[in-house]
């Protein structure tokens, strides 16, 4: 049984953690409005950038104009994943949800007899992935550093996938990333970047009966629009990521809060209970000794 006093410097320590999850939900509720306008102010573009690309994809048709980051090299034996997940923890299963999907996935590329390439973006993707699979990883980009998300930070990850692309390293890129549905929903998503595959939607929108006339020809337009989309898809991605990440540790924060102070409210009434049995004690020993005389 634990002394009194080490009961007291235990609740202590436990409402100093409190303290500290209470602010970390509190901050983490102030990013959250943040990052989730941004997120849903980037779908509607990169949405949107998808029914353009269907469109013009379907006026190129199979003319052989499309470039080949849109049709590929053809063969889909080397396969590119990019991780995206959070920089920092506390923000419950988010990252881990992620890596697992994406973990999952390369299983599955694996037993077919493909080869993987790995790159995280993100420091807990690349500590989960890396015990596994840390020989496939072939770079790591770190945005801890950044203190808000831009535009640059995704078309810089862009670049260094199509280089890649453009030295034969693989054949289809994937992105892996968490979207965004509510504080309490992230869903863990799978994206083909490379060759582009226009969404359903989109080409949905593209088939509505309209024509175009393009200038310059359709070709030259993809070979500077899908390298744009490429990093539009990143950026969308790391944006869907930043909100899920404050609603998912506004969440666990929250959890941590509450056990806290559940766990103060056992440990007050341990305290009390036996600080209440040492004082009966000493009244008992004090009754005695004035019986003894």
């Amino acid at each position: 049984m634990p002394s009194l006093k080490e009961l007291r410097n235990r609740i202590a320590s436990v409402k100093a953690t409190q303290k500290i999850t209470k602010a970390m939900q509190m901050v983490a509720a102030a990013k959250l409005r943040r990052a989730q306008e941004a997120a849903e102010a980037a779908r509607p573009y990169s949405q949107r950038m998808g029914a353009v690309l269907a469109n013009i994809t379907a006026a190129v048709g199979d003319g052989g104009d499309a470039p080949a980051l849109m049709t590929g090299t053809g063969k889909d034996d080397v396969h590119l994943l990019v991780v995206c997940t959070a920089e920092r923890g506390l923000c419950g299963g988010f990252n881990s949800q992620i890596a697992r999907f994406a973990r999952d996935h390369i299983r599955r590329l694996l037993a077919a007899g493909k080869t993987v390439k790995i790159i995280c973006v993100g420091k807990k993707g690349y500590d989960i992935l890396r015990r596994d699979y840390g020989s496939l990883i072939i770079d790591r980009i770190d945005l801890r550093e950044v203190k808000t998300l831009g535009f640059v930070n995704a078309d810089a990850i862009a670049k260094k996938v199509i280089s890649l692309f453009n030295e034969g390293q693989f054949d289809v890129a994937t992105l892996f990333y968490s979207e965004f549905k509510s504080v309490i929903s992230q869903v863990p998503t799978a994206q083909q970047i490379i060759p582009g595959a226009a969404p359903a939607v989109a080409q949905d929108d593209a088939a509505g009966g309209a024509i175009y006339e393009y200038e310059p020809e359709p070709g030259a337009i993809l070979s500077d629009l899908i390298p744009r989309n490429i990093s539009v898809q990143i950026f969308r991605a790391l944006l869907e990521n930043a909100a899920g990440e404050m609603g998912a540790k506004m969440s666990a924060m929250d959890n941590a809060t509450r056990n806290a102070g559940d766990m103060i409210n056992k440990l007050s009434i341990t305290y009390n209970r036996q600080r209440q049995a040492q004082i009966t004690k000493e009244l008992i020993e004090i009754i005695s000794g004035a019986e003894a005389l």
